[in-house]
């Protein structure tokens, strides 16, 4: 099984393929330097896997690697994520 994550900047998404099948996203809105992260979704068949939590932490290592951006934590998902792992509290906005 390939994993192969991808920044989608047209689509203002961060994408997780399995095995070239794009199987999740997580989504933001651009609003100056910060960005909302408001929806992360993977399909169900590949739930309960960690991929949501390996794709939210390619996306803040993006993030942060750019070193543009603040993030805005907004969907569920993305606000339990920072909640566990606090080494990233640095990008909040």
């Amino acid at each position: 099984m390939a994993e192969e994550f991808r920044h989608d900047r047209e689509a203002n998404r961060y994408e997780v393929l399995i095995d070239g099948r794009a199987v999740g996203e997580a989504h933001y809105e651009l609003t100056g330097d910060v960005a909302a992260f408001d929806h992360t979704e993977v399909l169900p068949e590949v739930g309960g896997r960690g991929v949501a939590g390996r794709l939210v932490r390619y996306a803040m290592d993006d993030v942060r690697a750019a070193g543009r951006w603040r993030v805005r934590a907004v969907c569920p998902y993305v606000v339990h994520w920072f909640d566990r792992n606090p080494g990233y509290a640095d990008l909040l906005a």
